[in-house]
């Protein structure tokens, strides 16, 4: 069975593409996950209590491969409700949420917390400090506690209509995109010196030749998110690049040849 959220009668429509997408290629749910796992060091965290209730907690964590790494209190109840039952979850936001936080990119990962044992305990102890160095005052005392939160299940959400689950095995072999966090001057310069470049990107590669503008929303390693107004409405669509590129230095040789496709018709 589909679930549909159901057409209200006058909700606006989204303009599909009417040529074909050349190249939609874009980041797995499980690298979209590490990605954004890896931008922030906070979140928040469901336990549950002795009686079974959910219990929500602002955390702080590092990563050690991927999985979180908490610093907990037991004087806390979520630090009383991890030792009594080991199951959490955490949701993480993607900084710079937009102004309908709905519209956002976030993530949850589920699973169950466990003491590192003796050969990652002094690595896992690292890596919280590294992403939260206030944590030193505090990481040794007698009533904190460092687990890891060994990540079963996935949930990718990239704003409305763009979700996506990862198994364990998908996000542990993943790795953060490389371009995500470091793309916003390259964005700006895109869409400030090249705006038709990208217009013609949309009409040509992305499959809107009715485009009469688009604007970049996003570089990654594979390639461009637009925004494509139309005159049939504004709609998203996605440039890919022939190969996906490992830094933002080169983001700059793969748009320019982006264009230049797009040119060439």
């Amino acid at each position: 069975m589909t679930l549909d959220h159901g057409d209200p009668g006058d909700a606006p429509s989204i303009p599909q593409p009417t040529a074909p997408v050349r190249n939609p290629a874009r980041p797995s749910a499980a690298e979209e996950a590490r990605t954004v796992a890896a931008a922030s060091n906070s979140g928040t965290m469901a336990s549950l209590t002795d009686d079974g209730d959910p219990w929500a907690s602002f955390v702080t964590y590092g990563l050690l491969a991927g999985q979180p790494v908490l610093c907990v209190s037991r004087l806390a109840e979520h630090g009383r409700n991890l030792a009594g039952d080991p199951r959490a979850s955490i949701a993480v936001l993607a900084p710079d949420m937009p102004s309908d936080p709905l519209a956002g990119t976030r993530i949850t990962l589920s699973g169950v917390v466990e003491r590192p044992a003796d050969a990652e305990a002094e690595a896992a102890r690292e890596a919280h400090l590294l992403a939260v160095p206030a944590a030193k005052y505090y990481i040794d005392y007698s009533d904190f506690t460092v687990w890891v939160l060994r990540v079963h299940r996935v949930r990718w959400v990239g704003g409305y209509g763009r979700m996506d689950s990862a198994t364990a095995e998908q996000y542990a072999s993943a790795e953060p995109d490389p371009v995500v966090s470091v793309a916003a001057g390259a964005i700006t310069h895109l869409n400030n010196d090249h705006a038709e470049s990208l217009a013609s990107m949309a009409r040509v590669l992305g499959g809107y030749p009715d485009a009469t503008e688009a604007s970049c929303e996003r570089a990654d390693r594979y390639g461009l998110d637009l925004r494509v107004v139309t005159p049939r409405g504004v709609a998203r669509t996605r440039v890919g690049y022939a190969e996906p590129i490992g830094s933002a230095g080169e983001l700059r040789a793969v748009t320019a040849e982006l264009a230049r496709l797009a040119r060439e018709g």
